[in-house]
């Protein structure tokens, strides 16, 4: 017979999968209205952000109730432990799709500065790392969520080219500035994003296997 455990559990998961959805729309809508030049579809994100932080909520009340009325021992509560993280990142995701709107707005008042090559690379990367993380989450799969600390790596090493590549408009051409500082700082919340996927990506391994990778501990 299955475990009462076992359906609050899948629930839950049910839960992170649709706020996941919402945060890899709201990074797409973010990235495609900066990629596209089309402004009007960063409402969008606001308005995705809302559906977030009511996930937020939900997720948190999930959890406690798990804790407070099933008891949990060794897997399950590390599974617990490992959801009340990733709600936690997965919010925090939702408020940097929220900032590259905002710097996307500022960027998308004047002419275009470049070609955008690297920054979109760098998008589809972070979107395939949300994206992955959660289905190892949900999967169970160990493999998936070490390749996500992988691509972490491409991520990082994008972002430091983008900022090379803008420095130099800056210290060449004085009227590039305001745009290469925004599409600086969209980078930067690109960067976080990936970040944030690892954090998850972190938990999931920890949850499956009892171990603790962060800050290179094992």
């Amino acid at each position: 017979m299955e475990r009462q455990i076992d359906i609050e559990i899948r629930a839950l998961k049910e839960l992170i999968l649709n706020m996941g959805g919402c945060v890899e729309k709201a990074i797409e809508e973010a990235t495609q209205a900066l990629i596209l030049r089309e402004p009007q579809r960063l409402q969008r994100v606001y308005e995705l952000e809302t559906k977030i932080n009511e996930h937020h909520i939900q997720v948190d009340e999930a959890c406690v109730k798990i804790l407070a009325t099933q008891s949990p021992l060794a897997a399950d509560l590390r599974w617990i432990v490992a959801t009340i993280k990733i709600n936690t990142d997965l919010e925090r995701m939702g408020d940097q799709a929220v900032n590259i709107s905002h710097n996307g707005e500022r960027y998308l008042t004047e002419p275009a500065l470049k070609p955008l090559i690297d920054l979109p690379r760098m998008a589809s990367e972070v979107r395939q790392m949300v994206r992955s993380c959660l289905d190892a989450f949900v999967r169970k799969d160990l493999a998936l969520a070490e390749k996500v600390l992988e691509q972490d790596d491409i991520v990082d090493g994008l972002k430091n080219e983008i900022f090379d590549e803008l420095r130099n408009y800056m210290v060449t051409d004085s009227t590039s500035v305001s745009r290469a500082l925004n599409l600086i700082l969209i980078a930067r919340n690109l960067e976080r994003l990936g970040d944030h996927a690892t954090n998850i990506a972190e938990d999931v391994i920890y949850a499956l296997t009892g171990k603790d990778i962060r800050h290179g501990h094992s």
